[in-house]
């Protein structure tokens, strides 16, 4: 057993604390799904080729993940500290592009790397594209890259059978990380800012779900532009709803929200380079027990195995919140599904531009009454949002106009930088003015007997 005050202060430590500097970096994400135009399962003997040439042609890249068969999953170049990697499985591909003061110089090498890699890819008439979910889902293997964190990860997903107890109901796609694909902004919050940018931050996921949705179950559900939501949500990450999703409360000071951090749930720690899964629980109760039952992998099965609590093993405390703390002290933006790829830049620019405009975001969403203040909570009126009709409720037109306005806010913040960044917000500007978003796009185009593979393909463009 640990005491809980020791537990508060490690938490304290490992989520707040590290806020206390001023920086200022981006950091941006961007998964994308990799695509077998035979309409066969993505070759990863192909996936290997690829990777293996990247690294001729970037060998400033080191190996920086090889899985239990040898094959690299991450390269790193230690100088910008770049990572091109693959996600969960080898059907999804992630360039993770290392802190940098602008968007302009994440741009460029983010550019350059996906150019080589898709025109690779297409060699073997394989490609890339920007659509949340894979649209060949079917068609491949979904297995987990065979390294410790992935399966420990697949293992805890598909546990959902464990949970019979809790009146949940789950979906069926524990494989769901080997075909969704995100687009995430990490961004430096100061500790004095940390309250006021979750609170407000959260009161705009709705209209971020306007704007951003791009995640269509094209073979099962082609009325939702946000599947991705549900994924995780009707998932085992989901048994504690405070590990997923929204806050859907206003905390008042950093205790509230350290109040939070401990109502979270963990379900995994490592022990001599193995990770260990058990049940999902909350973090205070795993460190009241002498000891916890879970299971290891182990010559390619799993055994039963005891595992005593350890105090560092807040570090595997791992939400997945649409807006999360990291142990670099930096907030990150996860709600966003990965976007066509030549608008890669308007998530970040979007949320870099708001970051400064907090008071002045915070009036126009108290002010407004078009979908605010009409009974529903911010959480409520996401899942509203992300369905292909809008609600009775709402009036279109209001709703251009403030989805417009908040636009303008993040144009306006970036602007103030003077570095001309307020340009990746372009095709924010058009969805808006057409009432679109690329989840919406994707529906319409399918309805309208649009072939898949046209939109793979323009999906996939990286524009001029």
């Amino acid at each position: 057993m640990v005491d809980e005050g020791i537990i508060r202060d490690k938490l304290y430590d490992e989520f707040i604390k590290p806020t206390d500097q001023k920086k200022n970096f981006i950091g941006v994400e961007i998964e994308i799904p990799i695509i077998n135009l035979d309409k066969k399962a993505v070759d990863f003997d192909v996936v290997h080729k690829i990777t293996h040439e990247f690294q001729k042609q970037y060998p400033e890249f080191q190996n920086n993940g090889i899985d239990y068969d040898g094959n690299i999953f991450a390269l790193k170049n230690p100088k910008t500290d770049d990572i091109v990697c693959y996600d969960c499985s080898y059907n999804n591909i992630e360039f993770a592009m290392g802190r940098e003061k602008d968007l302009f110089s994440i741009n460029e090498r983010f550019s350059e790397y996906y150019s080589f890699v898709k025109q690779s890819f297409e060699e073997y008439n394989h490609t890339l594209t920007g659509m949340g979910i894979n649209p060949y889902r079917k068609y491949n293997e979904n297995q987990p890259i065979p390294s410790e964190r992935y399966l420990m990860l697949y293992h805890h997903l598909k546990s959902f059978n464990n949970y019979e107890d809790i009146p949940m109901h789950f979906h069926e796609y524990p494989e769901y990380g080997m075909f969704s694909s995100a687009s995430q902004v990490q961004l430096d919050v100061y500790k004095d800012d940390l309250v006021k940018t979750i609170n407000v931050f959260s009161k705009i996921e709705p209209i971020k779900a306007l704007l951003f949705s791009n995640s269509v179950l094209i073979d099962k559900n082609k009325h939702v532009t946000c599947f991705r939501d549900a994924l995780w949500e009707y998932s085992t990450h989901g048994v504690n709803p405070h590990n997923i999703g929204m806050y859907d409360v206003d905390f008042k000071d950093l205790n509230d929200l350290q109040s939070y951090l401990e109502s979270l749930n963990i379900y995994c720690v490592m022990r001599d380079g193995a990770y260990i899964n058990f049940p999902s629980m909350n973090v205070l109760d795993y460190f009241n027990q002498d000891y916890v039952c879970g299971e290891i992998y182990s010559n390619g099965k799993y055994k039963k195995i005891e595992v005593k609590p350890l105090i560092n093993d807040i570090k595997y405390l791992r939400p997945f919140k649409f807006i999360n703390l990291t142990f670099r002290g930096t907030v990150e933006f996860r709600s966003v599904c990965t976007q066509p790829i030549k608008d890669s830049m308007s998530v970040a620019a979007f949320h870099l531009g708001l970051k400064d405009n907090l008071d002045e975001l915070n009036e126009l969403i108290s002010n407004d009454e078009v979908i605010y203040h009409k009974g529903y909570t911010a959480g409520e009126l996401r899942k509203l949002l992300i369905q292909d009709e809008l609600p009775a409720f709402v009036d279109k037109d209001g709703l251009c106009k403030l989805t417009k306005d908040v636009v303008d806010l993040a144009s306006s913040g970036l602007e103030e930088r003077g570095i001309g960044e307020e340009i990746f917000l372009k095709p924010l500007y058009e969805r808006i003015k057409y009432h679109v978003n690329p989840g919406k796009n994707i529906i319409t185009l399918l309805n309208n007997n649009t072939k898949i593979e046209d939109v793979i393909e323009e999906y996939g463009k990286l524009g001029d």
